[in-house]
């Protein structure tokens, strides 16, 4: 049981439904249903709370997910290096597969600003360094072997923001100005990326240290509240800190958080991915609506 009255509205995770090989990159769509990915099978669904989960389309790896301002699915299929944007009609087209010349490595998790640009995590560690084209050849020996951050904004031009060592799961202030980026292997922790007003850093610096502990869980799936609250999947459930870093708190799910999402019509349900189940539980305060929420909302 959690207990966490300041946090959760709800103690106990209810499970909504299980027999997948690995759970990810769940996504709330106004309309009243969740999208999550089984990314082994590689096979994206669509969840009404109640009903059974419906199967949407194959994919290739695909993981995190997020909604352009139009509302098309932006989706991470890690398997074929790219990024995909699903139309209103359904046509399946990459968004990004590559950077000055090269391939990306495995595109993770994606997040979308209110400004149209999308950025998403590139990790290279689970690719064999003979199989990287990034960062090039002129560039072998770049400390963090071409895992980065990148930002493509509306009109399709792909920048990149930041150098890190495992990045992961994605989450932006609620100004923001601070972009939030789970660092999963190697060194366990949360970057904190100030932006200037064009998205590009200005400095980086450690929000927050998740190597404590020998629970399972690492930094993975990540989103931020109304309160500018962080939330991070970290040992023994999903870490929940302050906008200054400190931890208040954990909730703990029957099996290993790997990413989350805040849903329902009040942004007040929170749904987990657990590896071979997807769970829901009741928070006290709302998580960040999308931008395209906000877009869709005043139209």
């Amino acid at each position: 049981m959690n207990d966490l009255p300041d946090i959760l509205e709800t103690t106990e995770a209810e499970r909504q439904a299980t027999g997948y090989i690995f759970t990810e990159g769940p996504l709330w769509h106004p309309d009243g249903f969740y999208y999550f990915n089984d990314i082994r099978p590689g096979t994206l669904y669509r969840l009404k709370l109640g009903e059974a989960p419906v199967m949407v389309r194959k994919t290739v790896g695909g993981n995190g997910m997020t909604f352009d301002l139009e509302g098309r699915l932006i989706h991470c299929e890690g398997e074929a290096k790219c990024v995909t944007r699903t139309e209103l009609d359904g046509t399946v087209n990459t968004l990004a597969d590559r950077f000055e010349g090269g391939g990306f490595n495995r595109p993770n998790d994606v997040i979308c600003h209110s400004n149209g640009d999308v950025y998403f995590t590139d990790p290279s560690l689970r690719i064999p360094f003979d199989k990287r084209e990034q960062p090039g050849p002129e560039s072998e020996n770049e400390i963090f072997g071409g895992a980065r951050v990148y930002r493509v904004s509306p009109d399709g031009v792909v920048a990149a923001v930041v150098s890190v060592e495992y990045p992961n799961g994605l989450a932006l202030s609620p100004d923001e100005r601070t972009l939030y980026i789970a660092n999963t292997r190697l060194t366990k922790y949360i970057h904190a990326i100030d932006l200037d007003a064009a998205g590009n850093m200005v400095r980086r610096r450690i929000f927050a240290d998740l190597s404590e502990g020998d629970e399972p869980g690492i930094p993975d799936g990540m989103k931020v509240d109304v309160k500018g609250r962080v939330y991070c999947t970290g040992p023994g459930g999903i870490w929940v800190m302050e906008p200054d870093g400190t931890h208040i708190g954990t909730i703990r799910l029957p099996e290993q958080a790997v990413n989350f999402t805040f849903g329902g019509d009040d942004l007040r349900t929170l749904f987990v991915t657990a590896v071979t189940s997807v769970y829901t539980l009741r928070m006290k305060t709302p998580g960040q609506p999308h931008p395209w929420y906000l877009v869709r909302n005043s139209a």
